[in-house]
């Protein structure tokens, strides 16, 4: 998937506006390919702004059908030039069949198209990057035609019939692929379909376009509700918008035929869209983590114009209809980013990711394992990546947080994530399905609460670092664990954020007195907590605390080779721990306070103090939420852990979740499907349990529950 691969895939065409589908809208015509095109028109309705197809006709030259500015032998993987020479050829089929545009009708227009035509098919362009040449290009050559049908004067016959070869030639088969880019091969070839009238063309489309909607442990929807492509890496944004975007386009055409989407699988679409894909926006941005190698373009994280997909479930989605509608409209803008949103958490045990949501935030994990991938970055897009799978966090209340940072991002400060601070951001082996190295990357889950742990070493490049990470969510908090070693040459540190600067100042207290951070870097011996734009910061075990209140600089370029050079520069908010060179089992310890508006609210939440930290060695961390009556202990090995009366003991690694001495939830993070021997002592009453993991086959890392006998 490219870098415009949405605008592309949309033609690129929506210069004044965008059209949400409607089924009302659709033209009457007497049989079903008519129907399926009217409905297929319907969904890009659009009036192309005569200045630019002005500017475009001052490009062309009319005695060979191509325009000027562009070199057609280019092969470019990213950005291809040849691609501009489509768009402006549907730009003039839309304003030929527009009676509200000035050129509708235009003799002079309608034989560029046709003669534009005849040149792309002498021409042959060539890209080096396949989806050039089986999806962008015959989607957009499919929708000018369908589009032309409309026209006073038509496509010639003969011009028709060899650009449609040459979609059947370069297309490809929607068989041969996965997930989303099966669905937009299939959608070229429902307009392919559609023009020849063809019923075997229509079925292998609508067949190709549905058959990725169903759970798998390969690229697809997986078993835990979360998306994955090039193989298991983590794709709910990215590759989940675009999967999005084909299926409900198709749903839309084919509701209420004999071809519509079965039930079934419209409820996977709906509940991966509702349960996890819209969780993982926040307002109109989308959390970073989850968009693969798309996190290096620009405005990536605005997903605004996903509330069409919304819009579109709505209607297709009767029991569902009123969440959809909220959704289109908290992503569009129109209510509050809190707008609807009920408290969440989940695990995504096969994807290694966790995902924690109440209405005034949102907080995910993004981990690695020798069962998951790490963040590519193919296309010579996303060069810096490579930190970005060790537990890295996003810390969200407005949801713009980190919108367009990456470009001034310091890679090696990844809110969440530990590392040495090299000068140089390694990259893997290969830009491709790199997996991870971890054994063990899990979390416990009952639907509210939950703990995640991530346990790692990476020798790779000399790196040479390594953690027992545990995270521990609850409603207004969540606090942080780790114990760290390293042996690499370079100062070690862990990132708590790295977000764009508020306005407001940042606040420290340090246990006397809470004063104003000035401009620059500071270092700070065990503080107490710091404040900054509606976020806590609190060190229960206090720690060397960093905090740079600074302009950083950087380009899209150095991220990213097809953007531009250009300096970008923002006011940048980092908080974190230094550790020092080659730190040897340092524990550390923050909590993350997300329901507080002010450094006052901030003060006597660190009075109150509802979390105490039990336990937080290399072996076991551990806490207790005194007002919830939740235990939550992470067992990196087999071991006991004593608390106020409570006693647990287990046989083997796992993390478990103890709630008001009655409820006992436990999973295997390393995912071996055995048995799990636990003794738990709590109220002078004993309990033996066995969590039986054998044979759990795709749902081995998911979470038991059982009931203690009172």
């Amino acid at each position: 998937m490219k870098v415009e691969c949405k605008k592309l895939l949309l033609l690129g065409l929506f210069l004044s506006g965008f059209s949400l589908f409607c089924f009302s809208n659709a033209l009457p015509s007497e049989n079903e390919y008519e129907k399926l095109m009217d409905k297929i028109r319907a969904d890009f309705v659009v009036n192309p702004d005569i200045v630019e197809i002005e500017n475009a006709l001052q490009l062309y030259d009319r005695s060979k059908g191509c325009f000027e500015d562009i070199d057609y032998r280019r092969e470019d993987r990213t950005h291809w030039p040849p691609i501009t020479h489509l768009k402006r050829l549907v730009a003039f089929a839309y304003a030929y069949t527009n009676p509200e545009n000035s050129k509708f009708e235009d003799e002079t227009l309608y034989h560029c198209i046709v003669d534009g035509l005849n040149y792309w098919y002498e021409v042959n362009p060539r890209c080096n990057n396949w989806w050039y040449n089986q999806i962008a290009e015959p989607q957009a050559l499919g929708f000018l035609m369908v589009q032309m049908r409309l026209g006073k004067k038509k496509i010639p016959a003969d011009v028709e019939e060899k650009t449609i070869g040459r979609m059947v030639t370069d297309g490809g088969n929607p068989a041969k692929w996965t997930g989303a880019n099966r669905t937009d091969i299939a959608l070229h070839w429902l307009y392919r379909a559609c023009l020849m009238e063809d019923e075997a063309t229509l079925k292998t489309a609508l067949e190709n376009a549905f058959s990725p909607i169903y759970y798998t442990d390969k690229e697809g929807f997986q078993y835990d509700n979360s998306y994955m492509q090039h193989g298991r890496q983590l794709y709910i944004g990215g590759y989940g918008d675009e999967i999005l975007k084909g299926v409900t386009q198709f749903a839309g055409y084919t509701a209420g035929t004999k071809f519509e989407m079965p039930k079934d699988k419209l409820n996977i679409l709906s509940r991966f869209m509702r349960e996890t894909f819209y969780q993982t926006i926040r307002g109109r941005y989308m959390l970073f983590d989850v968009l693969g190698r798309g996190i290096s373009r620009p405005g990536v994280l605005d997903k605004s114009s996903t509330a069409k997909f919304a819009a579109k479930m709505a209607m297709l989605d009767e029991e569902n209809a009123d969440e959809f509608k909220l959704i289109a409209d908290r992503v569009k803008g129109k209510v509050s980013p809190s707008e609807g949103i009920k408290p969440l958490h989940t695990h995504y045990f096969g994807s290694d990711y966790t995902l924690h949501v109440r209405p005034e935030y949102t907080f995910d994990v993004r981990m690695v394992s020798t069962r998951t991938l790490r963040c590519e970055y193919g296309n010579r897009e996303n060069l810096k990546t490579y930190f970005l799978s060790d537990g890295c966090t996003n810390i969200v209340r407005q949801g713009d947080e980190y919108y367009n940072i990456f470009p001034v991002w310091n890679w090696s400060l990844i809110p969440g994530v530990t590392a040495p601070q090299t000068d140089t951001i390694p990259m893997t082996k290969i830009d491709w399905k790199t997996p991870g190295t971890s054994h063990y990357a899990g979390g416990v889950s009952d639907s509210i609460y939950g703990v995640s742990a991530y346990s790692y070493y990476d020798t790779y490049s000399q790196i040479n670092t390594g953690a027992n990470k545990s995270w521990f969510f609850f409603d207004d908090e969540v606090v942080c664990l780790g114990n760290v070693s390293s042996q690499s040459d370079d100062e070690v540190k862990t990132s708590i954020n790295q977000c764009m600067l508020h306005a407001a100042d940042i606040l420290l207290n340090d246990g006397k007195r809470t004063a104003a951070l000035g401009t620059g870097k500071s270092s700070h011996v065990n503080p107490k907590w710091v404040f900054h734009n509606r976020v806590g910061y609190v060190f229960p075990q206090g720690g060397n605390v960093f905090v740079y209140n600074q302009k950083q600089s950087g380009t899209w370029y150095e991220i990213n080779r097809s953007k531009e050079k250009g300096l970008k520069e923002h006011n940048i908010f980092t908080i974190g721990l230094d550790y020092g060179i080659k730190p040897r089992h340092k524990s550390y310890a923050y909590v993350v306070v997300l329901t507080v508006d002010s450094s006052d609210e901030l003060q006597r939440y660190y009075t109150r103090q509802p979390v105490r930290i039990v336990k937080n060695t290399e072996d076991v961390q551990s806490v207790y939420h005194k007002e919830l009556g939740i235990w939550q202990i992470v067992f990196f090995k087999p071991g006991m852990l004593k608390c106020d009366g409570m006693r647990l003991s287990v046989d083997k690694e796992c993390i478990v979740m103890v709630k008001n001495k009655k409820e006992l939830y436990i999973s295997d993070p390393m995912q071996r499907q055995t048995m799990v021997k636990i003794k738990l002592k709590v109220s002078s009453k004993e309990h033996e349990i066995v969590a039986d993991f054998t044979g759990s086959g795709h749902f081995a890392g998911m979470t038991r529950k059982f009931n203690l006998k009172m």
